[in-house]
């Protein structure tokens, strides 16, 4: 009620001298009590995930709808030019999609305040030529139409006159990336954060080189002398800003995909065809109140679906147990696939019960696979530290930074603990995640073929019963 208030008294200094209050944009947004926003489909901005509506963009506009205390309604499109049209229409009240902020929109539309930063990279397929500059490109680049590519391309043009390109008019960015990696396009330009999330799935595409750097991303407003959204949205984003919310909401979507490993990611997409099959249906039965996905992304990055795995320190099997928490476990033998699977699955449910109840997911879920790897002893030191530094104990993020520090010994020394490999803790997490975003994918991907299959099995059905004859001859029923 005093955000709302504030909002309110916001949207009355900025009306100011206006005889008609009708007139504001915020003001239309409180008396329909709704923000509308048009929303770019994409695995940056907006997609629909296992649990339903997900993305950077769609939670972001969420935080700035609960901060207004209004509703939050989606326009979703996979086409920019359908939601440009919106806009200047006045049906949505803003476009958020990860957009570049390029000259051509700055002069089109109004700008929120920038709050990511990206680079615009030209993409081929490993093993191919691979170009170090723009005169070495041998084929066409394909981009998306009318994309800040698009765009980027044409300024280049001017300096590249024989640069051959176009633009594709239905594909999308994640399509057209495939396209390259099924060797139909042989180059197109992306954004980083775009390639990075997609590496994850195909580790084949690779960066010939950067064609721009450190550009802003906005969301795009209607070009026009109301003041009043835009003004709350300079709030907003300094809010989020100094809140650290914004760079802990970057975190969770794209804080696990900066760091790139072509061979582990080449291996790991081989593992899921070759390996794991073999003991999914044991993931699937033991995963309790987990997504048996991340059960399994877990135990890769712990033994690479290896169920005979020892390591120096004395854990073995699938999951990996020690002697000691086998035994709680009720685990008789860790190089039994089935037992182990339990084992860790038990173990990692008691972890994310120890975990304070106020952290919510999936926050509880990053300090807990860190307990797995580390100890909860040795995170509730470096949450201890965080809070000391005056951070927060509760955000992995905060406390990610300072895991590392349990390796140094005027640290450590003062800790309950004392020393641990607190840095490979963070990268143990980190790469859970890439391993379950990247089985996530997998698994949705055979899921859909499989419907499909399904869906062609049953129409091939069909149809042969129709084109059987009405009374067909004696003996040839089913079952006769």
């Amino acid at each position: 009620m005093q955000k709302s208030l504030a909002w309110l008294v916001l949207l009355l200094c900025l009306a100011g001298c206006t005889p008609e209050p009708t007139q504001s944009q915020l003001y239309d947004i409180y008396q329909r009590d709704k923000i509308k926003v048009g929303i770019l489909h994409g695995p940056t901005s907006y997609y629909v995930g296992v649990d339903g509506p997900t993305g950077f963009e769609l939670e972001l506009s969420q935080a700035l709808a609960d901060k207004l205390g209004v509703e939050l309604a989606l326009f979703p499109s996979y086409h920019l030019d359908e939601l440009l049209h919106k806009l200047q229409n006045g049906q949505v009240d803003y476009i958020a999609g990860g957009l570049t902020l390029t000259g051509q929109r700055r002069g089109m539309y109004r700008a929120s305040p920038a709050y990511r930063w990206i680079n615009e990279v030209l993409v081929f397929k490993q093993g191919n030529s691979w170009p170090r500059s723009l005169d070495e490109v041998t084929d066409s680049i394909v981009v998306v139409k009318d994309s800040s590519h698009a765009e980027t391309l044409q300024q280049l043009s001017a300096e590249h006159p024989g640069l051959d390109w176009q633009q594709h008019p239905t594909l999308d960015a994640d399509e057209i990336l495939q396209q390259v990696i099924d060797g139909n396009i042989a180059y197109t330009i992306t954004d980083s954060n775009q390639l990075a999330l997609n590496r994850r799935f195909y580790p084949n595409l690779s960066i010939a080189f950067t064609v721009r750097d450190n550009l802003p991303v906005s969301w795009l407003l209607a070009d026009n002398t109301d003041d009043s959204l835009y003004a709350v949205l300079i709030e907003f984003f300094g809010t989020m800003y100094q809140s650290g919310e914004l760079i802990a909401l970057e975190d969770r979507y794209f804080g696990h995909v900066q760091q790139f490993d072509y061979v582990d990611t080449l291996a790991y997409i081989e593992a899921i065809e070759t390996g794991l099959p073999k003991f999914k249906h044991w993931f699937v039965h033991y995963a309790g109140e987990l997504d048996w996905r991340l059960l399994a992304a877990l135990s890769y990055q712990e033994s690479h679906w290896n169920p005979k795995a020892k390591s120096p320190t004395g854990v073995r099997g699938l999951m990996m147990l020690t002697l000691p928490t086998a035994q709680q476990m009720g685990v008789a033998s860790r190089l039994d696939p089935e037992q182990s699977i339990r084992g860790g699955s038990r173990y990692l449910h008691r972890l994310v019960t120890r975990i304070p109840e106020r952290i919510g997911m999936p926050d509880r879920l990053w300090f807990a696979l860190a307990a797995y790897n580390v100890g909860w002893g040795h995170v509730e030191d470096a949450r201890i530290i965080t809070q000391q530094q005056g951070a927060d104990p509760d955000k992995w993020l905060d406390v990610k930074q300072r895991l590392p520090l349990l390796r140094q010994k005027s640290v450590y020394q003062t800790t309950k603990y004392g020393y641990a490999r607190g840095d490979e803790a963070v990268s143990y997490v980190e790469n859970i995640r890439r391993y379950y975003d990247t089985l996530l994918w997998v698994d949705e991907r055979q899921q859909a073929e499989q419907r499909l299959e399904q869906q062609k099995q049953r129409l091939s059905e069909q149809l042969g019963t129709e084109n059987l004859p009405d009374n067909p001859p004696a003996g040839t029923q089913p079952g006769a």
